[in-house]
């Protein structure tokens, strides 16, 4: 069986992590989302709001679990028996840092290899960070996440 980690913050979950999502499960017999708890942030949903909302987005993929983790995501990686982490690339800044990643996770895990999906060209520009930002400022995010997890923004933010 091959299995495959996609692991992130997902803070929040967005049309881009969705294309990731839908394209890599093809891919794979099982793919498992990991919602990756970092002390070092300070995240908009809890880990557990993160981990409901994504499971809510992908009822449709009958192969595709969503947990969440914390340490090192080869580690993880090991637990659930993955041979690859899954990761996607929206410039060429992502492939320098992502290549460090993977480099560094082939020498700590030789049987765990990372495969890097280009990102749909319509959603190269989008990041978590930035649908953050805009929420913030109740400016219009539907574009970038789905219906639910804009509503869930906007409470957050207090605009609704």
């Amino acid at each position: 069986m091959k299995i495959a980690i996609y692991p992130g913050s997902f803070d929040p979950v967005t049309f881009g992590h969705l294309d990731v999502i839908s394209r890599s499960a093809k891919m794979v017999d099982k793919l498992i989302i990991g919602v990756l708890i970092n002390n070092n942030k300070t995240p908009l949903f809890s880990t557990e709001d993160r981990v409901r909302m994504i499971n809510e987005l992908i009822s449709e993929y009958s192969n595709v679990e969503v947990h969440s983790f914390s340490g090192l995501t080869v580690d993880y990686a090991k637990k659930v028996g993955a041979t690859m982490i899954v990761r996607g690339l929206r410039a060429v800044t992502d492939f320098e840092y992502e290549l460090q990643l993977a480099q560094t996770n082939k020498v700590i895990a030789q049987d765990i290899d990372t495969l890097f999906l280009a990102t749909n060209l319509k959603y190269s520009y989008l990041s978590s960070s930035t649908v953050k930002e805009i929420a913030s400022f109740n400016g219009d995010i539907s574009a970038f996440v789905p219906q639910s997890v804009e509503t869930a923004m906007k409470k957050k933010f207090g605009y609704e």
